[in-house]
């Protein structure tokens, strides 16, 4: 994991910059942005709900396909009660206040992770939002809410064992296509650029078998401060990296020449 603050990895100009077919968010740093200007941990939560809009709406611009963005975690639940329920609100407001605007995008919006969990209101929305944006196209919108990457995992396997038990499946025959067919969102391919905001250098448990490959920028930016200008920076770096995929680079030369 490399700052981009310390290796900008600047493309040439003579180059296309490569764009990243799937982008996922670490959206980390609410909470330290409200206190350090004397606010209430929810006011930082809802400044860094502004910051999707500008995102989403740049994501479909440069044509970038998949946005994945972690919004609440499994973890997330042990956090205090008022807190919790403020950000509930939040999910809430935004599916509803924002759902016009996906629609007029392109936009396609899904989410991923423990919906039972959720308050019945945010389960509503979610599911009247997802129904609306249905036929977008340009971009699916991820949300990560009440998600772990090892629940997504455990669920994965249990699918797996009702079916090798059923006969379905031969306990030989279980391959890596074999767990990524049983994950919440099976079609979504894996992750090419992962960003964290606010200097914290962890995956916290988010789409741990999506990202193996994933090339991982952190930004000192915390995220209510996140803008399209450091989005720019966070693009770069990734255009400037060469992704191997376990291969030498000779390898990944000689292929691009074919």
């Amino acid at each position: 994991m490399i700052p981009i603050s310390s290796r900008m990895g600047e493309t040439p100009r003579s180059i296309t910059p490569k764009i990243p077919n799937h982008v996922a968010v670490i959206m980390d740093g609410n909470g330290r942005w409200a206190q350090s200007r004397g606010l209430l941990r929810v006011e930082g939560h809802k400044a860094g709900v502004k910051r999707v809009r500008p995102l989403v709406e740049d994501c479909v611009r440069r044509g970038i396909r998949y946005l994945t963005i972690f919004c609440f975690s499994t973890e997330n639940w042990k956090r205090p009660e008022l807190e919790v329920a403020a950000l509930m609100k939040l999910f809430s407001y935004y599916l509803d206040a924002e759902v016009q605007n996906l629609i007029d995008n392109g936009v396609r919006l899904r989410a991923i992770g423990d919906r039972a969990k959720l308050p019945v209101a945010v389960q509503k929305a979610l599911a009247s939002a997802e129904q609306k944006t249905a036929s977008g196209e340009k971009l699916d919108l991820i949300l990560a809410l009440s998600y772990g990457g090892r629940q997504e995992l455990v669920q994965a396997a249990k699918k797996i064992a009702v079916d090798v038990k059923a006969g379905k499946i031969n306990p030989q025959d279980v391959t890596a296509e074999t767990i990524s067919s049983s994950l919440y969102a099976p079609e979504v391919p894996d992750v090419d650029l992962l960003i964290r905001t606010s200097d914290e250098h962890r995956i916290s448990n988010f789409l741990l078998w999506q990202v193996a490959y994933a090339e991982i920028v952190i930004t000192s930016v915390l995220w209510p401060d996140f803008s399209l200008d450091e989005f720019e920076k966070c693009l770069a770096e990734f255009s400037g990296r060469s992704r191997r995929f376990g291969l030498t680079g000779e390898q990944i030369e000689g292929a691009q020449v074919q």
